[in-house]
């Protein structure tokens, strides 16, 4: 299947004890950018989610929001640190040697010292919060996912769809060649005979010129090659996966072998066809920048 590298998945768990919302957003370009927006918290986890995503996301700017609300109390623990209360008891006895004070330091002057007394949140279990965070992910990648295998399918349809209009265009470029080279040769032959004012014309050499005009403005090559691009790009298209890059170049291939056509044309019909072959290779080139 194709995808589209322009998506969108939500996804929302609530519970009694916490509330966690994951958006995945993405927009075009050339490779994997992503961006992780979340709690300090989930900091640890990074590695994990990126890896996580990369299983469902090759290529855009993807743009990853994370927002978590716990509902359960804080559980929180007094921490005593001996060793700085003791060095701040060393401090307060050198002072009451050194000046001649009375050291009337009491405990509860001793706690309120800094970082003598802490509160800190016990550590939360991991594992656990990895199952919360990494379900609420997977959940989110498949709706982002969805998203974007449909706009490929869209994707997919308009281009195969652009691909039979520049086939046409080819049949015709095909069909109008003989007849550029035989309205030469009528001309030429013409122009000789008013030239030699009525004189027998020397029919080898209006061959030869012929040949040689044929061979100039002939495009068999390039639209052969059109039909082999034509056929490839289509094939990847019905093969689907990461091919963005690949039918990129197809495309500029295509579009090289147009200028060709268009270079070598003298005739006003084929010089048409060719634009119209070009523009309709750039609009395909312009999808495809929209494929993962």
């Amino acid at each position: 299947m194709i995808k589209s590298m322009t998506g969108f998945g939500r996804c929302e768990k609530v519970t009694d004890q916490y509330k966690i919302s994951v958006e995945i957003k993405s927009v075009n370009h050339r490779y994997l950018d992503m961006n992780i927006k979340m709690p300090k918290k989930f900091n640890y986890f990074e590695a994990a989610i990126r890896n996580l995503l990369k299983n469902d996301i090759q290529r855009g700017k993807v743009d990853v929001f994370i927002n978590y609300e716990d509902y359960t109390a804080q559980t929180l623990s007094l921490k005593y640190n001996p060793v700085l209360a003791a060095e701040y008891m060393g401090y307060f006895k050198k002072m009451e040697e050194q000046f001649g004070l009375q050291n009337d330091v009491t405990v509860s002057m001793l706690a309120r010292m800094p970082e003598v007394l802490t509160m800190e949140e016990t550590p939360e279990d991991e594992e656990s919060m990895w199952k919360i965070l990494s379900e609420a992910i997977e959940e989110a990648a498949g709706h982002f996912v969805e998203t974007r295998i449909r706009e490929g399918e869209h994707l997919k349809k308009d281009l195969i769809g652009k691909l039979d209009e520049m086939l046409q265009l080819v049949d015709q470029i095909e069909q109008r060649s003989p007849s550029i080279v035989e309205e030469y040769r009528m001309k030429l032959e013409a122009k000789v005979r008013d030239m030699l004012e009525g004189a027998a014309v020397e029919e080898s050499r209006i061959v030869t010129e012929t040949t040689i005009f044929a061979d100039k403005i002939c495009v068999d090559e390039e639209t052969v090659r059109l039909r082999s691009h034509f056929k490839t790009a289509r094939k990847e298209l019905e093969a689907g996966g990461s091919v963005g890059r690949k039918l990129d170049f197809i495309a500029q291939e295509m579009n090289r072998e147009a200028n060709t056509i268009l270079s070598k044309s003298s005739d006003l019909e084929v010089s048409d066809k060719a634009i119209a072959l070009k523009t309709g290779i750039e609009k395909v080139r312009e999808q495809i920048q929209n494929i993962e």
